[in-house]
């Protein structure tokens, strides 16, 4: 539930003035104003579950996006069941969308890949809670490799717009007629930064998959240990459970999320204590936190 000191989950992920929105529970526009994100790069929504913790802040963010003058498109992906409950809000709160919204729910088999753009992916697998759940993993594209200027001289191409090109990643043409392409003057495409999202589950195999070798995860650490009956009853992971999780998966860093509402904010470094025993590169998510994300190399 949210607290007066805590808000529900969400994260937003920014790239290149685009908002990839994971989960949205009551009341996200608030945190949404405060950090000053803003709407209108607001490209996908990806839904875990249906639960009223996750989702239920979706129909207020839809109608501040319907404030905009000329809204782009936006992409709601999640379990079966998305399309229909965002339909039904509509009709029942008879609120004004100004902008199409395509719906993209689980088809029922091993797709990995829900959602791709021109820069990034987005990943799914199923994961283990008391009702169907997904987790995520946005993968931003690879990048053309490093740019040899060396390389570049050597066939005569001035430097100014025609390196820019090739640095990304586009062939030039020469005054004499002749073609250079990019794998001529770079090294080895990079791959981009990876960033997961799991919550509402036990340790299942797609946690793993979406956590794996990402350079930040953010994910559950619902109860300490000495509460682990809880987590086991309700589908949930302790703190010990997540370290362990993210460890094994190679992840470089990660944030615990979705904290149980009976930790108040002065206790979370206790929940951050727990985890660090097990993986040092962790800490317990707060309202308004901000991450950069480094290129992995």
């Amino acid at each position: 539930m949210p607290m007066p000191y805590r808000m529900l989950a969400s994260m937003a992920l920014r790239l290149n003035g685009k908002i990839y929105l994971f989960d949205a529970g009551e009341g996200t526009q608030i945190n949404w104003k405060r950090a000053r994100i803003g709407v209108r790069g607001l490209k996908v929504i990806a839904v875990t579950h249906l639960h009223a913790d996750h989702c239920l802040g979706i129909p207020g963010l839809l109608m501040l996006r319907a404030q905009m003058d000329d809204p782009e498109p936006l992409t709601i992906i999640g379990p079966p069941g998305t399309r229909r409950m965002i339909v039904q809000f509509r009709q029942l709160l008879e609120f004004l969308i100004n902008y199409e919204i395509k719906f993209i729910e689980w088809p029922g088999d091993k797709s990995e890949v829900a959602y791709e753009d021109e820069q990034a992916r987005i990943l799914w697998a199923p994961v283990q809670h008391t009702r169907f759940c997904l987790g995520y993993r946005l993968e931003e594209k690879q990048r053309p490799g490093r740019f040899d200027p060396d390389a570049a001289r050597a066939l005569g191409i001035p430097m100014g717009p025609l390196w820019g090109k090739l640095q990304r990643g586009q062939p030039v043409t020469m005054p004499d007629g002749a073609v250079v392409h990019p794998d001529q003057v770079l090294g080895p495409a990079r791959r981009g930064r990876h960033v997961a999202y799991v919550v509402d589950t036990r340790p299942a195999e797609g946690v793993y998959r979406l956590c794996e070798n990402a350079d930040l995860a953010f994910i559950e650490g619902m109860f300490l240990d000495e509460h682990s009956e809880h987590a086991d009853e309700k589908g949930h992971l302790t703190v010990k459970e997540a370290a362990g999780i993210v460890k094994k998966a190679g992840a470089s860093r990660a944030v615990l999320v979705h904290i149980s509402p009976r930790y108040e904010n002065s206790e979370l470094a206790k929940l951050e204590e727990e985890a660090k025993k097990i993986f040092e590169s962790m800490k317990a998510g707060r309202d308004l936190d901000m991450f950069a994300i480094e290129f992995p190399e």
